[in-house]
């Protein structure tokens, strides 16, 4: 009869979990980035400015991923909206949300009457589809819309 030896070893576990601290919006539309901008700023008074394109690791070894961007900030409460291309220069930013054309990443606070007052805004726009908030938690490529 053979004996079988158990060997127990202490383990430890790291758990790491991305903050999302943020509301994610996804937009359709057709229009080109800076004229959906141009009617947001017009339509719900926002001021979208354009920034550097987003640059995003997307594959390993690859080149990088070239997003367009476009920023703007309410003083009063601190939070920063970043509107941002889902489709760049060699790629999808989320690939599993190919039908949305853009994301309105939006940082810091922003209450519940005023998120929904902005939702409702944007769907108001003649020129955009649709606008929708989306579960960042729910989104397999939500590492790349940390930046």
């Amino acid at each position: 009869m053979s004996r079988a030896k158990v060997v127990i070893l202490n383990r430890k576990t790291l758990k790491f979990e991305i903050d999302l601290d943020f509301v994610l919006i996804a937009i359709t539309t057709s229009l080109k980035d800076y004229r959906i901008c141009h009617h947001i700023n017009k339509h719900l008074r926002f001021g979208f400015t354009r920034s550097a394109d987003l640059e995003v690791d997307l594959l390993p070894g690859a080149q990088p991923v070239y997003f367009s961007l476009f920023q703007h900030h309410w003083e009063a409460s601190e939070t920063d909206f970043y509107f941002i291309a889902n489709k760049g220069s060699e790629g999808y930013l989320v690939p599993e949300m190919r039908k949305a054309d853009y994301f309105l990443l939006i940082r810091n606070y922003i209450d519940d009457v005023d998120l929904e007052q902005l939702i409702s805004g944007l769907n108001r726009i003649p020129e955009i589809v649709a606008a929708v908030k989306i579960d960042p938690k729910k989104i397999k490529s939500r590492e790349n819309l940390l930046f």
